[in-house]
């Protein structure tokens, strides 16, 4: 009986000293939801009474961090870490995420062990993808309507689009936005406005998330262009190429102008110089061949008509040789007709008739 008594009143001792041994304490304040940029940190704050023992962070039921009074944080991964800020009020806990992806969103629990004890909140990782317009500038003429086309690219969530002309909203009735998403989980939007300009103006797409501080945003410029500035503008365009052609034709013009003159000029000289090639050819021939008759009077030298061979010196032995001998008649030259050279002595001249036995010489003239 005793022993049962023991049994039953053990519980209720260990009951009643539990505050005692600081197991009764509680959770001031929770965690609050979180919105962040994929990339960034992620921070939740968790604060309990005095007399705390252990706390543990939970995301989508596992844990993930531990802290134990007063060893202090547990930490498993250089992903979840942790601060502790301790005041009279209690003891703060603070578990940073870092480097955010799209896996890191779900629920972020903080958890001391005691029923009923635990609060958590929900982090949301989105994504900011791309925006642009595919025209920069358009040309819209008068009573023209145009579409000009936005795109978003590679977003988390879909963003939501908007649009502005000169600092203003433009109703959501004049544009059409179509969303999809992708094999990769990001979603992609296609925004179409159509509008009648009536003059100039600046288009502005706008795309925008919770986790942006500002909407990302796409400009167009349109420009209005009426009827009458249209004809001027294509007049002056046509002025213009009037002009450039003319310019251009010109001095095609003055080019080949020149390239013939130099053309003509070079064909004249290369003329001349044949001209004058020839007539060296014809002078050099001709020397040659004044050289070549005066080499053969200095080889052959001039004939000599007083020369009578050896065979008819002895003509007394044979008349016949004598007969055929030339005879030359004998002439006399009067006084009167001789003159004679103060500067140099004349020799008298040889009697022109030729003996019949002469003596044995022999002379030759060279020219």
């Amino acid at each position: 009986m005793e022993g049962f008594l023991k049994f039953i009143l053990l519980p209720l001792i260990l009951t009643a000293s539990l505050p005692g041994l600081g197991f009764c304490y509680s959770i001031i304040n929770s965690p609050e939801n979180a919105t962040v940029l994929a990339g960034s940190d992620a921070r939740f704050n968790c604060t309990v009474s005095i007399g705390w023992l252990i706390l543990i962070w939970l995301f989508n039921g596992n844990p993930v961090l531990t802290v134990i009074n007063p060893q202090g944080a547990i930490e498993t991964s250089d992903h979840f870490t942790s601060r502790n800020y301790t005041s009279s009020n209690g003891f703060t806990s603070e578990l940073i995420i870092h480097n955010t992806q799209l896996s890191d969103s779900g629920k972020i629990e903080c958890s001391t062990q005691q029923p009923n004890e635990s609060s958590f909140a929900f982090l949301s990782v989105q994504v900011n993808g791309s925006l642009f317009i595919k025209n920069s500038t358009l040309t819209v003429t008068e009573n023209k309507t145009v579409e000009i086309v936005c795109e978003a690219l590679e977003w988390a969530p879909a963003p939501d689009i908007a649009w502005m002309t000169n600092d203003s909203f433009i109703d959501k009735s004049r544009y059409v936005t179509q969303q999809s998403q992708g094999s990769n989980g990001l979603h992609n939007a296609l925004s179409i406005l159509t509008l009648t300009p009536v003059d100039t103006e600046i288009l502005t797409c706008l795309a925008d998330i919770e986790a942006l501080p500002n909407p990302q945003n796409a400009t167009v410029t349109v420009i209005f262009v009426n009827s009458t500035m249209e004809n001027d503008y294509i007049e002056d365009n046509r002025s213009t190429w009037v002009i450039v052609l003319a310019v251009v034709l010109s001095v095609v013009g003055i080019v080949l102008l020149i390239i013939i003159i130099a053309v003509v000029v070079r064909c004249c000289c290369l003329k001349k110089k044949g001209s004058t090639y020839e007539n060296e050819i014809r002078k050099v021939s001709a020397e040659k061949k004044k050289d070549g008759n005066l080499g053969n009077r200095q080889r052959h030298g001039s004939e000599n008509q007083g020369y009578i061979p050896e065979e008819l010196w002895n003509t007394e032995e044979d008349p016949r040789i004598y007969s055929l001998l030339p005879r030359y008649p004998k002439f006399t030259v009067r006084a009167e007709d001789l003159h004679t050279s103060s500067a140099s002595k004349v020799q008298p001249q040889r009697p022109t008739d030729y003996p019949i036995n002469p003596k044995k010489i022999r002379n030759m003239t060279l020219v």
